[in-house]
């Protein structure tokens, strides 16, 4: 069971796959700073110095004046603000990631073949031919 395990865990595919799981959290938390630091203190300006991170709604009853003195004293929040900027990150790293594997995808596409298998004498020829230049077999247009 060892050895199996060994040869499992040496496959390139499970290499591969560790890899891009830390190049992924990697990235996550370089978008979540993003997000945070970056796009969402502009757009709160635009929309009146909001800061989304400290917006939430009370369930307990008392008054807090921030985020932080709810949570000092384990007061039930529902954090929406929190939730807007992890919303956003998701789309950024989505597309991050569509345009990612767009790019991957695009570049193996494989071309167009140039030749085929004569059904008759098994012969290579050109995808363009009408009848085999070996045994002179006619052949299906394409």
């Amino acid at each position: 069971m060892l050895k199996e395990f060994k040869e499992f865990a040496v496959k390139g595919n499970v290499v591969d796959m560790a890899v891009g799981i830390i190049i992924g959290a990697a990235f996550g938390r370089i978008i979540s700073s993003f997000v945070n630091d970056i796009l969402m203190p502009p757009i709160g300006l635009l929309m009146g110095k909001v800061d989304f991170s400290s917006l939430f709604i009370n369930l307990s009853g008392k008054s807090f004046d921030s985020l932080a003195s709810a949570r000092a004293v384990g007061a039930a929040t529902i954090n929406y603000g929190l939730f807007v900027n992890s919303i956003i990150d998701f789309i950024i790293v989505a597309f991050a990631i569509f345009l990612v594997i767009r790019q991957i995808n695009r570049l193996q596409r494989h071309p167009e073949p140039v030749t085929k298998e004569c059904p008759y004498c098994f012969s290579k020829i050109s995808v363009k031919a009408l009848r085999c230049p070996n045994c002179t077999s006619e052949l299906k247009a394409a």
